[in-house]
């Protein structure tokens, strides 16, 4: 009756206070992060569908800018504007592409940059935006 104890019992397993408040705090901070990152993501999806939907009116280059802000007001993308596009019609056929960066305050003076950009162009080669004209 009092002999050795079982091995079960022995051996104690499991997670410590200090272990589970430090789990808990790396899954908080991921949450919040991807709380932060993904409003972003779904932006950008959405630049993506308005400038295919813009292409789409195969109009002048001022036609499909503004086909691209009532897509932007509609959804409500504030990163970029229909000024902001680049439309080129190198081969004949017109290709809208973007290209912008989209700044995410994490902590106090720590901010995550991601660049996004896209094209209708099959080749996936994004031109460069002519330069400003100077005033």
């Amino acid at each position: 009756m009092y002999g050795p104890k079982p091995a079960n019992l022995a051996k104690q397993q499991g997670v410590s206070l200090v272990g589970l408040i430090f789990v808990l705090a790396i899954i908080m901070f991921l949450a919040m992060f991807a709380m932060k990152v993904f409003p972003t993501f779904l932006e950008y999806r959405s630049v993506k569908e308005g400038v295919m939907a813009a292409k789409k009116t195969d109009g002048t280059v001022r036609e499909i800018q503004l086909a691209f802000d009532k897509h932007a007001d509609i959804n409500r993308i504030d990163s970029i504007k229909g000024t902001d596009l680049i439309i080129t019609k190198d081969t004949g056929e017109t290709q809208v592409a973007f290209d912008y960066t989209a700044r995410i305050p994490l902590i106090t003076n720590v901010t995550l940059l991601i660049d996004y950009s896209g094209t209708t162009d099959p080749s996936g080669k994004i031109p460069e935006k002519p330069a400003e004209p100077v005033r």
